[in-house]
């Protein structure tokens, strides 16, 4: 229980890849940290690309980024929906300004691209993104994990472990 009275908001929409979503998840809620979801409507159930649902905890405008210690963003269709809102996008710009580990993994870092933070930022993603990733000016990196300060990032499902390992780490450290 080491992550006892730390609190995660996992981003949600539509087709998110369920275990890019669920293994995090389970992850740092087994080390005792509350996890909540935020979709762009509290109480909304949204499915993953393969049935699996989660519902909304909160509306994405209700998350106060100075009240959350870490924020995950899983991967699937789902980013291309979740970096839309505006919201979203200034809770990423927030979190990272103030150093909170932000956990993205395969297509996710489409919303780290909307809000801007990459420039000169060590990354990893899907290789399917590699240009849109250097194109916001990220050094992308085809491996496993790749931590830099306050961001984790991985490439896709078979990288879960270790990616889940240094989500709880960098949350460890705050």
């Amino acid at each position: 229980m080491t992550l006892q009275g730390k609190r995660v908001v996992c981003l949600l929409d539509d087709e998110f890849e369920d275990l890019e979503l669920w293994y995090p998840v389970y992850r740092v809620r087994e080390e005792g940290a509350v996890v909540e979801f935020a979709g762009p409507e509290k109480g909304k159930t949204h499915i993953g690309k393969y049935g699996v649902p989660a519902t909304a905890d909160l509306a994405y405008g209700e998350v106060d980024a100075s009240q959350v210690d870490g924020l995950l963003v899983p991967g699937g269709w789902a980013p291309d929906k979740i970096r839309r809102y505006p919201e979203v996008l200034r809770l990423v710009q927030e979190m990272d300004r103030d150093g909170k580990p932000i956990g993205q993994i395969c297509h996710a870092g489409w919303v780290l691209i909307s809000a801007k933070i990459l420039r000169g930022r060590q990354v990893t993603s899907t290789p399917g993104i590699r240009d849109d990733m250097e194109n916001a000016g990220a050094v992308w990196h085809d491996e496993a994990v790749v931590v830099d300060g306050n961001l984790v990032s991985a490439r896709r499902p078979p990288d879960l472990p270790p990616y889940a390992k240094a989500f709880v780490d960098a949350l460890k450290s705050l």
